[in-house]
């Protein structure tokens, strides 16, 4: 038995790792702000407290391990590693394929490819999270994590899209469910763009072996294998999900930008940007390591079952309305 402190732990990515923790024997404590999650894991210590103001609540107490779920400034986790004063264990960091740069070098898609940087920003300093600064953001926690806490007690995740039951952001979701009313779909192509997803579920358990083996470097939480497309991934929900009758009707990029459509509409959607090939990274190391993703058909299922049971908060507000989806699927079926 390990004894295991998780910053977050009680929303998605963390709440699934905290709940593989304690389902193998760990001794683990909790640091949350307690807003939400608080009746979670009653076998768990919680600490409240807001990592971002005052984390004088980890003056007391030693830990083997320590997986941070929620760091998105280096300053967060440079705190963090202040207010442990080595007393933190193994540092297992959650990080991101967003963290590299854009676009990857050809033929390289191990974890070796080159990080973004903050300097390639207007202003290096921001703590400001947009679809700009997140990647190199996230490249800078995981410099920031590799100085604090040393290379020789760190290791880093890489994850792409992250899916599977309580996840709020709906974007996987989105497809799952569309697919699942059937009808006429709107498929955003190309349909061979590279794609891949990691269920929370097994990104949760993969973060405590890490921490379990004190496991150092960095690795992709990616899954499936490449090659693996969009297209693929559609195919799949569909024979998962899909009623009778049901069409996938693939749409150009160009035709979707020129009449408005963009990743709000569309959501996990690449189109042409040059970072579409980080849907293609290389798994092998994490696979050697212990990671050991489900197929993605049973996260399909799991998922569409979920939404039946209890569906999402933010169902409706992500992903085309009917009425904006018949319009665009009228549009490209009248184009001359």
């Amino acid at each position: 038995m390990s004894r295991l402190l998780f910053i977050g732990g009680t929303r998605f990515v963390g709440r699934h790792a905290a709940a593989a923790a304690l389902a193998a024997g760990h001794d683990v404590t909790l640091l949350h702000r307690g807003v939400t999650g608080a009746a979670l894991f009653p076998e768990a210590e919680h600490l409240h407290a807001d990592r971002n103001e005052d984390l004088s609540i980890l003056a007391e107490g030693e830990w083997d391990a320590t997986i941070d779920c929620c760091a998105y400034v280096p300053r967060q986790v440079r705190m963090l590693a202040g207010a442990l004063g080595g007393r933190g264990g193994h540092y297992v960091h959650v990080s991101s394929v967003s963290a590299y740069a854009s676009p990857p070098p050809a033929g390289v898609r191990d974890e070796t490819m080159p990080l973004a940087s903050l300097d390639s920003l207007p202003d290096p300093a921001t703590e400001e999270i947009t679809n700009e600064t997140y990647g190199p953001l996230e490249a800078a926690c995981e410099e920031a994590a590799l100085e604090a806490f040393g290379a020789g007690q760190v290791a880093i995740v890489r994850p792409t899209y992250v899916v599977g039951p309580y996840d709020s952001s709906y974007r996987f979701t989105y497809w799952v469910e569309r697919v699942a009313r059937g009808g006429r779909i709107l498929a955003p192509g190309p349909a061979g763009n590279p794609f891949q997803a990691i269920d929370a579920r097994d990104l949760g358990a993969f973060l405590v072996h890490l921490a379990e083996g004190r496991v150092l470097g960095a690795f992709h939480a990616v899954h499936p294998a490449p090659p693996f497309s969009f297209g693929e991934l559609l195919d799949l929900v569909a024979s998962e999900v899909a009623p009778g009758g049901t069409e996938l009707v693939w749409v150009d990029a160009a035709f979707l930008l020129d009449h408005g459509a963009g990743w709000s509409d569309l959501p996990m959607w690449a189109g042409e940007e040059p970072d579409r090939e980080l849907g293609a990274l290389d798994p092998g190391r994490a696979l050697a390591a212990g990671f050991t993703p489900r197929p993605l058909a049973k996260t399909v299922r799991d998922l569409h079952r979920a939404e039946v049971e209890s569906p999402t908060s933010t169902a409706g507000t992500v992903g085309l309305a009917p009425e904006r989806e018949a319009e665009l699927l009228d549009a490209w079926a009248a184009r001359s």
